[in-house]
């Protein structure tokens, strides 16, 4: 059925086909009208599930975590200062091997107060132990989330199925809903490889020895290197099932591009219309557009990356002393005297518009310098304001 929905919604939709059983959040914006529907879905019989009101997002995972230990499908969502409450938390769903599964609506942090998109909420959070996906419209976020069970549950790992603020979350457009008969082909009945169980009693994360600590974390890492490749043959079933695909990577005209952005988010489709634009104009450019951030998919980079001379990282988000993110860890995975010259730029946080024109003057700028500046560019910055 295609429905017009707000990226929130399309997120509620794909956590009610997915039979979630326990729900807990806390509300804090934009993350909030996720939650709503489904305490609604709860309600109204829609969903067979128990929605846990706490109050904290500390709290809300660490009854997440309570729920996926007993055995049962569970689901939050946060955004912001509640993510990084939740901090702690993640580190004990992860360690604990918990296939939780959270929306996460990218929101600055303060101060000073800013409710708009900054991704640096999600990626400060990148050596939790959690898979990132990052989304760029509804249909992606109702499919992603749906993949995410699907791919948490073989893991046992947990995963943030990540959104932009307002540009996402707040945004309608028409999204494919699939048929819950169709979903429960394609996402079975969850059944945990351990439980809590009062007719086999253990205990569960105790203390960890120190002959067996750094096994126990060389196994969550064993797991994130065997993720793309079960992402991947799971996403070929989806494509099956549903007819849309998105891959680690999601390529646009980089085939013979010398100069190649890569952004993650709703950044992209603005990206890929100045690819377009570029093109008309005679240009070799292309788009690369990060999906999966953790684990990082390198070698789906450096295949995607192989023809271009200049590559563009538009970064929503800064590691304050190192500069974008994105830029960082693309740099690291293509290290080497064949990689391409990477320039780093960080723009459009707070919510600060990225438009065509951005990503234009960004193609100009790398297109005519010869090497790239050492650090990150910051783009459209009142430069006025700060010797102010």
């Amino acid at each position: 059925m295609r429905e017009v929905l707000e990226g929130s919604q399309a997120v509620a939709e794909a956590v009610r086909l997915a039979r979630v059983k326990v729900i807990s959040a806390y509300p804090i914006t934009p993350q909030t009208h996720i939650v709503e529907e489904l305490a609604k879905y709860c309600a109204d019989g829609s969903l067979d599930g128990r929605f846990i009101c706490v109050e904290s997002e500390h709290s809300a995972m660490a009854s997440v975590i309570g729920a996926e230990s007993g055995g049962v499908r569970s689901f939050t969502a946060s955004s912001s200062h509640g993510l990084a409450l939740m901090h702690e938390m993640l580190h004990w769903a992860a360690g604990a091997r918990l296939p939780i599964v959270m929306a996460e609506v990218n929101r600055a942090l303060g101060p000073g107060w800013n409710l708009w998109v900054d991704q640096t909420d999600s990626l400060s959070q990148r050596d939790t132990g959690w898979l990132q996906f990052y989304c760029s419209d509804g249909q992606e976020a109702l499919d992603t989330t749906l993949l995410a069970y699907r791919l948490a549950e073989i893991l046992n790992l947990p995963i943030m199925v990540v959104m932009d603020a307002f540009f996402l979350s707040h945004t309608y457009e028409p999204v494919d809903v699939p048929s819950q008969a169709d979903v429960d082909a394609f996402l079975p009945p969850y059944e945990p490889k351990f439980l809590m169980d009062t007719k086999n009693p253990y205990a569960l994360d105790e203390v960890a020895p120190i002959n067996v600590y750094m096994e126990m974390r060389r196994s969550i890492q064993m797991a994130m290197e065997a993720a793309p490749g079960i992402y991947q043959a799971i996403e070929d079933e989806f494509y099956t099932r549903f007819g849309r695909r998105y891959g680690l990577v999601e390529p646009y005209r980089c085939e013979d591009a010398d100069i190649v952005f890569v952004t993650a988010g709703t950044a992209a489709a603005t990206a890929r219309v100045a690819v377009d634009t570029l093109r008309a104009k005679g240009e070799r450019v292309g788009l690369l557009r990060l999906r999966m951030f953790r684990p990082f998919p390198a070698e789906a980079f450096r295949l995607g990356l192989a023809h271009a001379k200049k590559v563009i990282v538009l970064d929503r988000n800064c590691s304050f002393g190192a500069g974008g993110v994105f830029a960082q860890e693309l740099k690291a995975a293509l290290y080497g005297p064949e990689a391409p010259k990477l320039y780093s730029y960080v723009a459009g946080m707070g919510g600060r518009d990225v438009t065509v024109d951005t990503f234009s003057e960004l193609f100009t700028m790398t297109r005519d310098q010869d090497e790239p500046p050492l650090g990150s560019v910051w783009y459209g910055v009142n430069e006025e304001m700060l010797r102010s």
